[in-house]
């Protein structure tokens, strides 16, 4: 395990040498905001760093429904009960079982992991251009039909999730790295996904924070040569 942080923004990686999984704590004025809860064993590691910065975690977010984001929300939510637990509304669709796609989503069967034990329902459903402290929500569907990003309005700090991947190869998702193909074999929709990335370059972050793979300053240039690699179909 190993924590990183930059400013208000702390990455707390598990397995790092080789399926790095990252959950984040985002620090507030008064009190944290975790995004995404990794597996089940992460919970200790992300109290004890949330117990270091020495505030209360208020806030608890994941960014979609596969297991290496959501799989430690039941114990991190029954060890911090009083926190709000907030999911995009299309995933929490996915996390009850239901892969049908919409009308207008790539027809594409839905990829990856989603957990089927997961007790803990969300006590709020996020849409496009939410805020929930300084973290503000942008619907970027490909990787799954309802992943989000957030933006920390105060830092321009991104938190992606899987629409890029900084491990075995800077790529955007779908683009499989054969050195760490997982996220790429857990893609839905490749175009889908290259239209999410270039939304969000558009952004122009200052900090690149990624469900898998180390923080990236100044990331807009290797974003946008992702994106002009990334093969379209």
């Amino acid at each position: 395990m190993r924590v990183t942080t930059i400013d208000t923004l702390t990455q707390v990686t598990f397995m790092p040498g080789w399926f790095p999984i990252n959950c984040y704590i985002v620090e507030e004025e008064n009190d944290l905001t975790v995004v995404d809860t990794g597996m089940s064993f992460s919970t200790k590691a992300i109290l004890q760093a949330a117990e270091k910065i020495g505030k209360p975690i208020r806030n608890i977010v994941v960014t979609h429904a596969h297991t290496d984001h959501i799989g430690g929300i039941d114990r991190l939510k029954e060890a911090q009960p009083d926190s709000t637990f907030y999911l995009p509304k299309r995933e929490l669709e996915l996390l009850e079982g239901d892969k049908s796609l919409r009308d207008g989503e790539d027809q594409t069967p839905i990829k990856g992991g989603v957990p089927k034990g997961i007790q803990a329902r969300p006590d709020e459903v996020l849409v496009d251009g939410d805020r929930i402290g300084s973290l503000q929500a942008i619907h970027a569907p490909g990787h799954t039909p309802g992943m989000m990003a957030f933006i920390d309005v105060r830092t321009n700090a991104l938190l992606a999730a899987d629409a890029f991947q900084n491990h075995g190869g800077f790529a955007v998702a779908g683009d499989i790295r054969w050195r760490f193909p997982f996220p790429g074999l857990a893609t839905w929709s490749k175009p889908t996904a290259i239209e999410t990335a270039r939304t969000l370059a558009d952004y122009q972050p200052a900090i690149l924070a990624l469900g898998h793979g180390d923080l990236l300053m100044n990331p807009v240039p290797k974003m946008q040569e992702a994106i002009n690699q990334a093969p379209q179909k």
